[in-house]
């Protein structure tokens, strides 16, 4: 029998010093970069294209009638206890969307100088299909669990927890980790699809949607179960040709979702991955949208290339290899007020940073090289910029196109920010992250689903300061709400972070060991979490939980 990792969590076993390999065995871990597991085989760059179902996942489509599925009964949680994993009858207003997602196994090829890989992805794509919701316009997604229960590979155990991440959902449906369904069973999850608090300003642009079961959110994330879930609204309207008010960016086949990943691969070409690495796992092969370094084709015109750390630990830096400037548009979930125009931005894990980028003053086969040059060797921290640093993808400009998208001066009009908030904050709260005695904690603490470490007050603006113990950087995650990030210590702002926020990096030169928020929960009331996204942290329960009081 494999002994998992949620094995050794439940049996108070250090999660530390071993390493799991594709058969499952146990080996004493080496050090050094990715766990001592050694490097992946070389692989030639830039000769996969990125095309419309490889690389570019297709757009979900809503069922028709509502398919039903038999009563999955109960699964039984980690913590031992039990819970229906199906709603209903649930009722929902009559013009509710309806999905079917299946999480199964998939052959998929990195590169073809590597043997396929079995991977799970949600319908079988890597990324998994593309959401698009209208605003107004609820969701019912139906996901059923179809993974092996005895899978040879020994990455990923076929446990699922749901989350649409930045998303503004009821407690019940945003992928609390312990609410899980198993091998035969689904869930339900129902997306209202209309802004936080009612507020036009908060209307949401790039979410994505991931694996969150407990303690193996990384591995499962890291096999595959990730997909961008994005969002019309009625100025956003993923259509260039609209007139004002809709903005007119870029759309259809010229708007992309780009995921970026770094994994490992042992000699003869399989995923490997050491879900004990404390520090935060590493690989050294860079994907984007599940290939190593591809290759895009574009036109001479405007693109809206919505980026992603899909990552578990690593940090990038990104910048384009002619030294054309990027104009940001978007940070996680929101629009931004204004375009930024800027040569170069910081992604974090979890992150999303939507930009703009202008093709038309290339040359016809002119090739534009997407690079990082954020050097990190551990899963700590960055350890700083280097030159030329390592090429992601590459863009190659071949063909004319005509041009109808804008990119107008003023994005969004923002009528809550902290203005208007701060005035009304009375309460003030501090969560210290860090490394103690060998565990990743939260004010001391390591997650427990009995513990809330905050009951903040529905409507009311709070103050949050979350705090670095120093040695790591923690991307921090609130779920439910968005929030204004008000101070670095010792770091100045990024005008991209200049909006409502979902994840915020803390920790290190540049960052700033304490960041000041401000966040208002709106809506729901009830249990949700916040975590660091290093995912290796989360698993170790690096996460506490609000509840949102009425």
């Amino acid at each position: 029998m494999r002994l998992t990792r949620r094995d050794m969590l439940k049996l108070g076993i250090a999660v530390g010093g071993a390493t799991v390999l594709p058969g499952g065995r146990l080996l004493a871990d080496g050090g050094g970069q990715s766990g001592g597991l050694g490097s992946s085989p070389r692989t030639t760059p830039f000769v996969v294209e990125l095309l419309p179902g490889r690389g570019i996942p297709p757009v979900a489509q809503p069922v028709a009638p509502f398919p039903t599925l038999p009563d999955p009964g109960n699964c039984v949680n980690v913590d031992g206890s039990t819970a229906f994993h199906v709603h209903g009858p649930r009722v929902v207003p009559a013009n509710t969307e309806f999905f079917l997602m299946h999480e199964r196994p998939v052959e998929h090829s990195f590169h073809p100088q590597l043997p396929p890989n079995v991977l799970w992805g949600y319908d079988g794509s890597i990324p998994g299909p593309t959401f698009i919701a209208k605003s107004g316009t609820p969701q019912l997604v139906r996901f059923v669990n179809d993974l092996p229960e005895n899978d040879p590979v020994g990455i990923g155990e076929p446990i699922s927890a749901v989350h649409r991440h930045g998303g503004f959902q009821a407690p019940e449906d945003d992928g609390y980790p312990l609410d899980t369904f198993c091998t035969g069973q689904s869930r339900d999850y129902f997306y209202p699809n209309v802004p936080d608090g009612g507020l036009p300003q908060n209307e949401e642009s790039t979410n994505w949607y991931h694996d969150h079961a407990i303690d193996i959110t990384s591995v499962n994330v890291y096999r595959g179960l990730a997909g961008f879930y994005l969002y019309q609204t009625p100025i956003d309207t993923m259509n260039e040709l609209d007139p004002p008010p809709a903005l007119g960016l870029p759309s259809g086949e010229f708007d992309i979702g780009l995921v970026l990943q770094d994994r490992l691969f042992n000699e003869d070409g399989f995923l490997v991955y050491d879900s004990f690495d404390h520090n935060g796992f590493l690989g050294d092969k860079f994907l984007v949208n599940g290939i190593i370094q591809p290759f895009l084709r574009v036109a001479r015109r405007k693109y809206r290339f919505r980026f992603l750390n899909g990552s578990s630990a690593r940090v990038y830096q990104l910048f384009l290899s002619n030294g054309q400037p990027f104009v940001a548009i978007g940070k996680d979930s929101n629009l931004l007020e204004h375009p930024v125009t800027v040569k170069s931005f910081r992604l974090a894990p979890a992150e999303r940073v939507e930009v703009i980028v202008d093709f038309s003053h290339s040359s016809l086969k002119d090739e534009i090289f997407l690079v990082n040059r954020l050097d990190q060797t551990d899963g700590r921290k960055p350890n700083g910029l280097v030159s030329p640093g390592t090429p992601l993808m590459k863009f190659i400009v071949s063909s004319n196109a005509a041009d109808p998208s804008r990119v107008p001066d003023d994005l969004v009009l923002v009528t809550e920010g902290p203005q208007q908030l701060l005035p009304q904050v009375k309460v003030q709260r501090h969560f210290k992250f860090e490394r103690s005695d060998g565990a990743w904690v939260i004010n001391g603490d390591f997650f427990d689903e009995n513990r809330v470490s905050a009951k903040p007050t529905r409507g009311e603006p709070e103050i949050w300061i979350l705090e670095s113990g120093g040695g790591w950087v923690h991307p921090v995650h609130i779920h439910l709400s968005e929030f204004f990030i008000l101070s670095r210590d010792g770091a100045a702002l990024s005008p991209i972070e200049r909006c409502r926020n979902d994840t915020v990096l803390i920790g290190g030169a540049g960052v700033g060991e304490v960041v000041k928020i401000l966040i208002k929960f709106d809506g729901y009331t009830g249990r949700y979490v916040f975590h660091c996204h290093n995912i290796e942290h989360e698993d170790m329960r690096m996460m506490a939980q609000f509840e949102v009081q009425p």
